[in-house]
């Protein structure tokens, strides 16, 4: 008999992951994709949309005509902070913008003046000023220089709901792709902010549906449901908030490594918007105070440098142990920089230097959400929750706190499948999800 299974797509970034899990939430199938970027009609780096497209489709035929999988439904982990244009015929109609697109400041400017002023905005919204990675500030670029693009287009639509519409032909919009520092999304009033309606968008949007919402498909002549959706980060957080009743801080690690607490309510101080917090939205539209911090991207630029100066193997340093008496010695040294790597010693200090500087920058960015809220334990997954020398060293800055690397098998995919879960899975939610591995503080 084949097994009953949920197909899910979870698109990072630099990686695009293909996962069937079946109903006790075991990973019976992994495939993953590198893709390299393409420009847009600037000259701009952007994900090769076409590409990636194409590359879904064939994946999730292929696991279909798999005899020994049965797929109940389809769901889409993606990052967020990017929208799609698409046509009356439902195609793209222009590039995938990255939401790293240098945004125009004369633009910019204009847009905090018709709409409140900047720091008035960004505390209705949850939204510090981030430019492009405020993805309704993209919306009104492309409406005010690109106005032929704009003409063309039927619906915008966030990633993630644009690659559930490439299975299920239909728009919608979620609150979890909403709520990541959009700008579209008025916190205090908890609908659209009028400045969308002033823009004359509400069209363009499709209706706002339930993040557990399915559409019934038939894939390759068989029944399927497919999910509309959801933000990774938003998804990463679910199997925590199912299996932990105490309050919690989830540090998710990936290219952002971004701290939620999802038990601070306070509202956003004009301190914390400063230094890049905010807030999300969870599947149940409840506020998550997040700070995030670009570590993953800075680490993996630097790895690169270390590897090349030393003549090394990147990869090397995944298994590299922690070593306490390295990080004594550099206690005391100017900060780390990738311009100096003839002042130390071999690779193992010039990594463990970089990775004490990533985590005292984490250590000020997870402190700017824990507000007034008692915090008993930090969970930190996704890459560094497997990297010992940033766990160890993260256990040393939070002695007050339980430090923990905890292993979701790929927490993104999985809160993908858990939103949706009983549109597919016949038994109840397994009580065991999340694996814990304590960091004592060493020193």
């Amino acid at each position: 008999m084949p097994v009953p299974v949920i197909a899910v797509f979870d698109i990072g970034k630099t990686n695009k992951k293909l996962l069937l899990l079946n109903e006790q939430y075991h990973i019976v199938f992994e495939q993953q994709t590198s893709m390299q970027e393409t420009t847009d009609d600037t000259g701009d780096p952007c994900e090769d949309l076409p590409l990636l497209v194409n590359n879904m489709r064939q994946q999730l035929a292929a696991v279909l005509a798999m005899k020994e999988f049965e797929i109940k439904a389809v769901n889409i982990s993606a990052y967020g902070a990017s929208l799609v244009y698409i046509d009356e015929n439902g195609a793209p109609a222009g590039p995938l913008y990255n939401y790293l697109k240098p945004y125009p400041e004369a633009l910019l400017t204009r847009f905090y003046n018709s709409f409140g002023g900047r720091e008035q905005f960004s505390h209705q919204t949850a939204s510090p000023a981030l430019g492009s990675l405020n993805a309704g500030l993209q919306l009104y670029r492309v409406k005010h220089q690109q106005p032929s693009l704009y003409s063309r287009t039927r619906y915008v639509l966030h990633l993630p709901q644009f690659l559930s519409y490439l299975f299920s032909c239909a728009p919608f919009s979620e609150m979890t792709s909403i709520g990541c520092h959009t700008g579209l999304w008025d916190f205090t009033r908890q609908q659209y902010h009028p400045w969308v309606s002033l823009e004359g968008w509400l069209d363009k949007l499709p209706p706002i549906t339930p993040t557990d919402h399915t559409t019934p498909v038939q894939l390759n002549d068989k029944a399927i449901r497919v999910g509309i959706g959801i933000h990774d980060s938003s998804a990463a957080l679910l199997p925590y908030l199912l299996q932990f009743r105490e309050p919690f801080v989830l540090l998710s690690t990936g290219t952002w490594c971004i701290s939620m607490n999802p038990f601070n309510h306070e509202p956003l101080t004009s301190e914390e918007l400063q230094q890049d917090c905010l807030c999300y939205l969870r599947y149940d539209g409840r506020p998550v105070k997040s700070s995030r911090l670009f570590a993953g991207h800075a680490h993996d630029t630097a790895v690169q440098q270390i590897a090349a100066f030393f003549r090394e193997d990147p990869r090397h340093f995944k298994e590299l142990p922690y070593d306490p008496q390295v990080t004594g010695q550099l206690v005391s040294s100017p900060e780390f920089s990738i311009l100096e790597m003839s002042r130390y010693e071999n690779s193992s200090a010039a990594y463990h230097h970089l990775v004490m500087m990533l985590v005292k920058q984490q250590y000020h960015a997870t402190r700017l959400v824990l507000g007034q809220t008692t915090i008993g334990r930090l969970f930190v997954d996704g890459g560094f929750a497997r990297n010992n020398i940033y766990m160890h060293l993260l256990a040393r800055v939070f002695p007050d706190m339980e430090v923990y690397a905890a292993t979701v098998s790929q927490a993104s995919a999985t809160g993908a499948a858990l939103v949706i879960h009983n549109s597919w899975n016949a038994g109840p939610v397994p009580g065991h999800l999340v694996q814990l591995k304590r960091y004592a503080a060493t020193f």
